[in-house]
């Protein structure tokens, strides 16, 4: 694996005992010990993600604001400086380039977090958008690890790190302040359905950012949790992740995610005529959530079926909750079929589809 890129905590995970496995490019942690383990720590007390493999964008100038505005199919002017919007990039055929989170640290000065397998896509899709407006794009990628605090304990553990009030930085905002000495971006965000942090610092100050998390995590019963725990998390909670439930050829509004397509936002945006006219004519397929009652995972590209036995679409994501101790997973389902009895096939067993409306566990809202 000497040709991936690997993220400055390369050599901790290694001292950990990681599992180490090519990510999108990147030499990555799947799991430290058990991905059961790892993910039912997160749901009981907190885990420790590396996710620096993330891309990190500055949009800054006069037209910030209108620019990502056109870009993204939320509404940036929803923002204010300390809060975070989650939405999609999509094509004009309304088809998604990426989903991402944007940050407003002031009216001209705004800061993007992007998936890791789509950092060179997503530059150049956003730098040819910027065309035509007084925006400065610049890629951050390079100047930023990103470590990940989730869990129920999260909270008290990063506090005990900082000078900074976390009682109130709400979900989905952020202060920029320093844990355990280092400089951060504080922000209430991630990915596992948990109440949690995501620390943005510079890269050489990550191992020394890791340690400390680490031995403040110790007595409240924090380990290191790696890629295949945080799959299984998003999971449950129901997240989309790109390349799965959300691609190229799958809309926001196929996905489910229609609540951050704000068509009447008052500005246009790449992909708007796509998705009002997916809108008006209603979509042809839904991405739709399911478990089975039995532990064989559903893998992806798994055919799903009709009562006739026709083919009315394909698993996207599969996997074992850890907390329902059974198989969990999305599909993309012809619209017509969704309300049918749905089966998979697998190794010769026909397995029923209960269909179900995320999160698949109880989750502990962050405040």
């Amino acid at each position: 694996m000497s040709d991936l890129r690997r993220t400055p905590l390369r050599e901790f995970h290694v001292a950990n005992r990681a599992r180490l496995v090519d990510f999108a490019g990147w030499e990555m942690p799947v799991q430290y010990r058990s991905i059961l383990d790892e993910h039912k720590v997160v749901r009981t007390a907190a885990g420790l993600f590396d996710v620096s493999h993330m891309g990190e964008v500055d949009v800054r100038g006069t037209q910030a604001r209108e620019f990502l505005n056109y870009l993204v199919t939320n509404d940036i002017t929803k923002l204010h400086p300390g809060r975070i919007l989650y939405s999609a990039m999509c094509y004009p055929t309304g088809g998604v380039v990426d989903d991402l989170l944007v940050y407003m640290r002031a009216p001209d000065d705004y800061f993007m977090c992007i998936n890791a397998g789509n950092i060179e896509k997503d530059l150049n899709w956003i730098r040819e958008a910027a065309n035509g407006f007084d925006v400065t794009i610049t890629d951050r990628c390079e100047d930023y690890a990103l470590l990940a605090v989730q869990g129920p304990k999260a909270a008290v553990i990063v506090q005990s790190l900082t000078g900074a009030k976390l009682e109130l930085v709400k979900y989905y905002h952020f202060v920029e302040g320093t844990v355990g000495g280092v400089n951060c971006l504080i922000s209430r965000t991630g990915y596992t359905g948990e109440d949690g942090f995501e620390l943005y610092h510079a890269t050489g100050d990550a191992a020394a950012l890791a340690d400390k998390i680490m031995a403040a995590g110790e007595p409240h019963g924090m380990e290191l949790a790696g890629l295949g725990a945080r799959d299984s998390l998003r999971l449950e909670a129901g997240y989309p992740l790109y390349g799965h439930e959300i691609t190229a050829d799958i809309s926001p509004l196929t996905a489910g995610l229609g609540w951050t397509v704000k068509l009447a936002k008052g500005a246009d945006f790449i992909g708007r005529d796509a998705l009002i006219a997916e809108k008006t004519a209603g979509s042809s397929h839904k991405i739709l959530f399911f478990k089975t009652g039995d532990r064989r995972i559903v893998r992806p590209a798994t055919v799903v079926t009709g009562p006739d036995g026709a083919n009315v679409g394909k698993v996207v994501s599969g996997t074992l909750s850890p907390i329902l101790n059974e198989a969990i997973g999305s599909a993309l389902i012809k619209t017509y079929a969704a309300n049918m009895a749905l089966t998979v096939d697998i190794r010769g067993t026909k397995i029923n589809l209960q269909l179900v409306k995320p999160p698949f566990v109880e989750l502990r809202k962050s405040p």
